[in-house]
């Protein structure tokens, strides 16, 4: 076996469907094997798999374990070389782990490898490439501080501003959402350590690997669409987890220190009520809708749902000409649906990405589904439509 998909779930039935379509693509020609956790979500996610991926190695937890046990339960049942773990909420291009494989395989001692990951508006996440939270480090991300000179090296390290998002190289940390690596590797380092619950875990595994020896390297040649914000809720649990996370790391590999601790403590709380929408802030509305699809039911059966009048195009180059015009006004949004059955995922991650901009949002109608699906931004949570028969 040459790599195994592991996809920890919890509660997210629909982000997971269209996330295991995506891989089944990306895995033909490879000899793979896709084995998804469940953390003993609420939702229908363990009858949805049942029904349409019987195929698929499904554990089911009877209590939700955590992001690192979960991942490790799934990494025992492996048998792949490699294996990806890969969160539910994301989307992989058709030629993602046929570029990986074939990195490793041109490249020596390489450890943990990420890609470019997107949010559900094609913006670029900058958790993809990240360097060792330092004191320092940590204090200008947290703070926000960073953000005043986000191309220094002194100032950035925290999100690895040495390396451009489009250049492939070494970098020192890399997100849990993503992380391709041999299974050799993941059992030398212990997998996850099972002390963190959610959060962490991922810089914990990178430094470990770094500690050893290998290079973490960050792999721009390749795009998925990570929506994030429908699995990290910035509430009061995740301020929490977040904390305790980084206590254990530093407490693992760094001397503690108590005033930083304090410090965080204050700045972690800034920053969750800075998260919160206010009240009476103006909400963008949608002034015009566009379905790139050559089937034109599909822009019937979409229309019945939504209530409104859409645009129908059949080519991404004419989709193009049209939004260069149809920009938001007054604060309003151009909303793009792809059928995913018309356009492969590779044709839609590349476009969101190219075509980042504020006025635009993107929603997807996933392969041989009646739903569509998609994030306004990187901190709200995902949303689904349920398509009328």
């Amino acid at each position: 076996m040459q790599l195994s998909i592991i996809i920890l779930n919890y509660n997210v039935r629909y982000f997971l469907e269209q996330c295991i379509k995506s891989v089944q693509s990306a895995i033909e020609g490879i000899d793979a094997e896709i084995i998804v956790v469940d953390n003993n979500s609420q939702d229908d996610s363990a009858e949805m798999m049942k029904n349409l991926f019987p195929q698929v190695c499904y554990i089911a937890n009877q209590e939700n374990l955590g992001f690192p046990k979960g991942n490790n339960i799934g990494v025992k049942r492996a048998t792949g070389k490699y294996i990806c773990i890969l969160n539910p909420d994301t989307v992989v291009a058709e030629d993602t782990f046929h570029k990986l494989l074939a990195l490793f395989e041109r490249k020596a001692k390489l450890g943990i490898v990420g890609c470019q990951l997107i949010d559900g508006r094609g913006g670029f996440l900058p958790e993809s490439k990240r360097g060792i939270p330092t004191y320092w480090r940590s204090f200008m991300k947290v703070s926000g501080l960073y953000r005043l000179f986000p191309s220094s090296v002194l100032v950035n390290g925290y999100y690895a501003s040495h390396l451009p998002a489009d250049k492939n190289g070494p970098v020192e940390i890399l997100v849990g959402a993503f992380m391709f690596m041999p299974r050799k590797l993941y059992l030398e380092l212990g997998g996850f350590d099972e002390r963190f619950f959610m959060y962490v875990e991922d810089t914990d595994l990178s430094y470990s690997s770094l500690k050893q020896g290998y290079e973490n390297y960050y792999y721009a040649d390749t795009t998925i669409i990570h929506y994030k914000g429908e699995s990290t809720d910035k509430d009061l649990e995740y301020v929490k987890r977040f904390h305790r996370g980084t206590q254990i790391f530093y407490e693992k590999h760094f001397r503690k220190s108590y005033v930083f601790d304090v410090l965080m403590r204050l700045i972690t709380f800034v920053f969750l009520f800075s998260k919160q929408k206010k009240k009476g802030d103006k909400v963008a509305t949608v002034s015009h809708t566009i379905v790139v699809s050559e089937n034109p039911k599909v822009r019937e059966r979409i229309e019945k749902t939504l209530q409104r009048s859409l645009q129908r195009v059949e080519s991404l180059h004419g989709l193009e000409e049209i939004i260069k015009e149809k920009k938001g006004i007054n604060g309003d949004l151009v909303e793009i649906i792809f059928d995913g059955d018309y356009l492969t995922n590779k044709e839609i991650i590349t476009f969101m990405h190219k075509n980042y901009r504020s006025e635009i949002i993107y929603k997807i109608k996933p392969v041989n589904s009646l739903f569509l699906i998609g994030s306004n931004d990187s901190n709200s949570k995902g949303s689904v439509i349920i398509l009328e028969e």
